[in-house]
């Protein structure tokens, strides 16, 4: 080999590699990155309002149905109770108007006696109430990523939580892996 010819093949397999290396820098530098770097993810949540019953046992008192709706017996008693009293006072014909002024009187107070008992009969029974009540929740929609891809920030909203980084495709993002 000569001398000439060893240093064409040096110089040669030199600007080869120079311009392999030239070429190659040119490609990394105008690559686009592979992946976008996550800064922040916030989930995206909604209310969600569940109707739902509930029941419970309550006891309610109401008065107890009457039984003598005229009072008769509260005021017959009365009358004759009234009666027998108004017949120990006085003599003679005063007797007997002492005796029915007693038993009037008698009559009506027993007639007032019975009304008042009546009312105050009550019956307690155990009646189950049910209302709608609304429950509510949050359920989470997506996530709102914030991301950097080269020198840009952005925000994507996404329905799973992304990892550190999120792959890139032809400058898009890819979602949905």
């Amino acid at each position: 080999m000569n001398k000439s010819m060893l240093t064409g093949l040096v110089v040669g397999a030199v600007v080869a590699t120079a311009g392999g290396v030239i070429a190659g820098l040119n490609m990394l530098g105008d690559k686009e990155p592979d992946y976008a770097e996550v800064i922040n993810v916030v989930e995206a949540t909604e209310d969600v309002q569940t109707p739902r019953e509930v029941c419970e046992d309550v006891p309610v008192t109401r008065q107890a149905p009457v039984k003598d709706e005229h009072k008769v017996l509260g005021t017959v008693t009365g009358a004759v109770i009234g009666g027998v009293l108004g017949n120990q006072i006085g003599g003679g014909s005063g007797k007997k108007i002492a005796t029915v002024a007693g038993a009037a009187a008698g009559g009506y107070a027993g007639n007032k006696v019975q009304g008042n008992m009546q009312a105050k009969d009550t019956v307690t029974t155990i009646e189950r109430r049910c209302r709608t009540v609304t429950d509510t929740s949050q359920k989470v929609i997506g996530y709102d990523v914030t991301y950097r891809l080269g020198d840009k920030e952005a925000t994507v909203r996404m329905d799973q939580r992304p990892g550190e980084r999120i792959p890139v495709e032809n400058g898009q993002l890819v979602l949905g892996q």
